[in-house]
């Protein structure tokens, strides 16, 4: 069973930064694809970052030049850097990998943008 740990989620001011990181059981390079989700209170589950197998990154248009998704294979490890935050991007941000047809997720972490 594939076990996605994601940590580094907190408390920052607006203007501030913080990096997710999800660690993963396996190979991340077994996974077609790996990305960040986000969830606000009230609101749908969203997009924020996906990398592929390849290294082809996809970001939804909201956090396009604030936010960097990349990976490390050896630390089995993608990370979600935040910069520039805003209230907006306060949510339960979620790591997901895709293998084939099969979707695995992680219990999400806390990112709260508050002065």
């Amino acid at each position: 069973q594939v076990q996605l740990v994601e940590s580094g989620g907190g408390l920052v001011q607006p203007g501030g930064s913080l990096r997710l990181s999800c660690v993963a059981s396996e190979n991340i390079f077994n996974f077609n694809i790996m990305g960040w989700y986000r969830q606000a209170p009230g609101k749908q589950r969203e997009l924020v970052a996906t990398i592929n197998v390849g290294g082809i990154t996809n970001y939804a248009d909201s956090v396009k030049g604030r936010f960097t998704i990349y990976r490390d294979g050896a630390e089995k490890t993608v990370w979600l850097q935040m910069n520039s935050l805003s209230p907006d991007d306060t949510a339960v941000y979620y790591c997901k990998a895709q293998i084939l047809q099969r979707n695995y997720w992680g219990q999400g972490t806390q990112a709260t943008v508050s002065s």
